[in-house]
């Protein structure tokens, strides 16, 4: 019957249709919800946690700025050299406080933790007044959903507004309690004070959330890797996408043994699948293909659900801008010519899925002069939103996908020093690509491979940038005659205080707020 409840929520989930969240801390409580629309029934929570997965389309978020502006912001692309200027402020490294994606982030993360707490305030109130265990199961599962994305907007805020957890080789807790993290918000009715955590705390706020998350997820069954609520192409959170979120706290955390622990979970776990070589009958493609072409794959943790009339931001349009006139590609961005070096096109499916020329598309550059790089067509959109609604560059977006756990068991495995593991991992990934095996070696070396494999297999996914800062890496991009002249040949150290983004400046000035902002506020 859980079961059963479940996919009746999959289906609503996917059906609803609501606006996307964009408020900041200095509007809260503005977006208060009125005591008499308060959740009080068990379908007032099913509504309600449907509006937080619906948050999660904002074009701000998955499908947009958080997921493109770190890429942007690295070495990954260059700016065309008539580009429309999209995020110029972000390519260009003069990121101000006041810039507007980077407060669409931080307002929309923020928002949807707003809504959690919302919900984790009353749910107990609702939970009390039930008496079918159907019902009182499924508000459990609600329960850990809510904690489980409260978690992760947490995670994503302490990436991108905090500094690198420290550590040569490992944590150093003692340093993560003295600088900086995040505001942290448990509460909705009662107020809390406007000041940021530390980083160890932040953290530790989210692992706490992730317990929680577990706890209530949980079926009861000894083994971790099996739980009746993991399957594939999941639209909302299961036990196997916490162990997921887990892992990769870990590795930012400099947990190794975390790290290896939860990845060897969800990788261990048979609802999921590398998606590789194999063809896929009923689409007609490589399976990989399946996951950007059809946005379904048997290694998708978890996606945010789109459909053709409720959907968030395109992903794609900063690459290809074919809605322009529906007859050429205007790229604003395109990929950096190192990135393309990486990849064997003759074999590795990734780079024909990932990018293409005219000579595959048949659609020409819009420009009057060559663009020597294929495009990227990662996101070129849905094909069945593109064939039937002609929507283009629209993709769910997958926050979650197997591929990322073996980068994440593998990397830990090279910091545990066992390179021989850490070769294993990257080996299983890359062949399943139709790519050759992997050795990792020790020292600079082996990060090297495992940073080239990163690239290869998450690109344009909202993880390099932060990858560089926890590194200690900068970065150099080099100039060509197709790039915008502001910005191609930029060197960036790694203590440049960019890398962590500004805390955007009205939450500083808001009354009563004692933020405090990080260097890059003071640029």
């Amino acid at each position: 019957m859980k079961k059963i409840l479940n996919i009746i929520k999959i289906a609503a989930v996917s059906a609803f249709i609501a606006g996307t969240a964009t408020s900041c801390l200095e509007k809260y409580p503005g977006s208060y919800i009125p005591e008499d629309d308060a959740m009080k029934t068990f379908a007032d929570a099913e509504q309600h946690i449907i509006g937080i997965y619906s948050s999660l389309k904002s074009g701000s978020l998955y499908s947009g700025n958080l997921t493109l502006l770190p890429d942007i912001q690295s070495d990954l692309v260059m700016a065309s050299l008539t580009n429309s200027n999209p995020y110029d402020g972000i390519w260009d490294w003069d990121i101000r406080p006041t810039d507007s994606s980077i407060e669409a982030v931080y307002g929309s993360l923020y928002a949807v933790i707003g809504n959690c707490n919302f919900y984790l305030e009353k749910v107990e109130e609702v939970r009390a007044s039930l008496t079918d265990e159907d019902q009182i199961d499924l508000l459990d599962t609600y329960t850990g959903e809510a904690y489980a994305i409260r978690a992760l907007c947490y995670s994503e805020l302490i990436k991108c507004f905090c500094e690198a957890y420290p550590g040569e080789n490992g944590r150093d807790d003692k340093t993560a309690k003295t600088m900086k993290g995040v505001v942290l918000r448990t509460l909705y009715t009662e107020p809390e004070p406007v000041r940021r955590a530390s980083l160890y705390d932040s953290y530790q706020q989210v692992l706490k959330d992730l317990d929680k998350a577990e706890e209530y997820l949980e079926d009861g069954d000894d083994d971790p890797t099996v739980n009746e609520s993991d399957v594939y192409d999941n639209y909302y959170i299961s036990l196997g996408a916490v162990y997921a979120i887990r892992a990769r706290v870990a590795l930012y955390m400099r947990d190794w043994d975390n790290a290896v622990k939860y990845s060897t979970y969800v990788i261990d776990n048979d609802a999921f699948a590398l998606s590789g070589t194999g063809v896929n009958s009923t689409l007609g493609t490589y399976a990989f293909d399946g996951l950007w072409y059809y946005d379904s794959g048997t290694e998708i943790i978890w996606r945010i659900g789109f459909t053709p009339t409720s959907y968030g931001g395109a992903l794609g349009t900063v690459f290809l801008n074919y809605t322009r006139d529906l007859t050429y590609f205007y790229p604003d961005y395109v990929p950096a010519e190192w990135v393309i070096n990486l990849y064997n096109p003759n074999s590795d499916i990734r780079y024909q899925a990932y990018f293409a020329d005219e000579s595959i598309t048949g659609i020409p550059n819009g420009y009057s002069y060559e663009i020597p790089v294929p495009l990227v067509v990662k996101y070129y959109g849905n094909r069945n939103f593109t064939s039937t609604y002609q929507l283009y560059h629209v993709s769910m977006p997958k926050p979650l996908r197997l591929a990322e756990q073996y980068l994440i068991r593998a990397e830990a495995y090279y910091w545990k020093g066992d390179t021989g593991l850490a070769s294993q991992d990257l080996t299983t990934l890359s062949q399943s690509r139709g790519a050759g095996s992997v050795s990792v070696g020790s020292g600079e070396t082996g990060l090297q491979t495992i940073s080239d494999e990163r690239v290869k297999e998450l690109y344009m996914e909202g993880f390099r940038l932060n990858d560089l800062k926890r590194w200690g890496w900068g970065f150099e991009r080099t100039p060509n005659s197709y790039s915008q002249e502001e910005g191609n040949d930029m060197k960036v150290s790694a203590d440049d205080p960019l890398f962590v983004w500004p805390i955007p400046q009205h939450e500083i000035e808001a009354p009563g707020s004692e933020i405090e902002g990080n260097e890059s506020n003071n640029r």
